[in-house]
């Protein structure tokens, strides 16, 4: 198989400390291996934090795709991408599914895992809500009031999770719904909720909480020590209105080309980017990684054409070229920054 065609993935699912994953089962048309895997790395170059290889994405050639970019970072990323990033992707995609809350956790900023953990990277994230039971979840997103670091650290040291989700923003999510998370936003999310998730290419967590999910509480801090961990968290209020700029409703999503809607707000550009196309989107040539969310069509470039149907990911390289989508589908196109790392502030 050329690297530079696109390639159908299958699912890469690790093991996590909270439960999940049937969502994703469903979805692609298999069962995980047990319920605490509810998190489905696509794409990833990624690994888990202190977990080896776990998270990397293996492709159907037996390469793993972090040595596959290392061999060929211009065919697999572009040029003008690895004068920005290397052979970093600059990206990681889940597909992630809740079988139980997250607890309260957050990720550092760029600036922050320069500083402390030797990265050019943060985990600024987003999500693309594809499920929840009902028709509508809920996240938490940030503080309502303002908490200073003594009063999050006493929390911390007796695990109260209640007194951190009573003083949060609770937002309600339907399919379709996007929300963007910046880098040192408090966060959870409820127990039933489906969805994509696109970040920053790091597996930094920060858990507030842990009681009840970790047991031992290992590696909750990144190893920092919590006077330094919670350096990077944003305790300020968020208001209401503040909250909701977060939040892009379906309607709320232009067109941006032919077939194309931008999904979240131009300030995560810096960070990733991601858009949702149908059939007639006609795409540049990117480093991408497609979900396809309904229906079913092809992937037409050069020559060849890619039959595409519901609960596929697919990998295509820069050196896939222009593309084209055919057929009554929807797909979210996950693509790396816009710019270099000099263009990464706060959302």
């Amino acid at each position: 198989m050329s690297d530079h065609h696109p390639i159908p993935l299958t699912a890469n699912q690790p093991r996590h400390f909270y439960r999940g994953g049937a969502g994703i089962g469903r979805f692609r048309g298999g069962l995980p291996p047990d319920d605490h895997r509810p998190e489905d790395w696509v794409g990833s170059t990624t690994s888990r934090f202190g977990g080896g290889d776990a998270g990397l994405t293996v492709l159907p050639d037996g390469r793993p795709l972090r040595a596959a970019i290392a061999a060929d970072p211009d065919g697999w990323l572009g040029p003008e991408h690895v004068r920005h990033w290397g052979s970093s992707p600059a990206l990681l995609v889940k597909l992630l599914d809740t079988g139980q809350r997250l607890p309260v956790h957050v990720h550092p900023s760029r600036e922050f895992a320069r500083a402390h953990l030797g990265s050019a990277f943060g985990k600024t994230e987003a999500w693309l809500v594809m499920d929840v039971p009902g028709g509508e979840g809920r996240v938490h997103l940030g503080f309502r009031e303002d908490v200073g670091h003594d009063r999050l650290r006493e929390w911390i040291r007796v695990q109260d999770g209640a007194a951190m989700l009573a003083r949060m923003n609770p937002v309600t999510v339907r399919p379709g719904d996007a929300v963007l998370v910046p880098a040192g936003l408090p966060h959870a999310v409820d127990a039933g909720v489906f969805l994509v998730e696109v970040q920053e290419p790091t597996d930094f967590s920060i858990m507030l909480e842990w009681a009840g999910f970790s047991p031992d509480g290992a590696d909750t801090d990144l190893r920092l020590g919590w006077d330094t961990a919670v350096c990077c968290v944003d305790g300020r209020a968020r208001s209401a209105a503040e909250v909701a700029r977060l939040v892009r409703r379906p309607a709320e999503q232009p067109e941006s080309g032919p077939g194309v809607r931008r999904v979240w707000p131009e300030g995560a550009d810096s960070f990733f980017r991601a858009e949702l196309v149908g059939g007639g989107a006609e795409l540049a040539a990117s480093f991408a990684v497609l979900i396809v969310l309904r229906g079913g069509g092809e992937l037409r470039g050069g020559r060849e054409a890619m039959p595409l149907r519901a609960g596929q990911t697919v990998l295509v390289p820069y050196g896939a070229g222009p593309t084209a989508v055919h057929g009554d589908i929807e797909i979210l196109r996950c693509l790396p920054p816009a710019g270099g790392p000099a263009s990464g502030g706060t959302p």
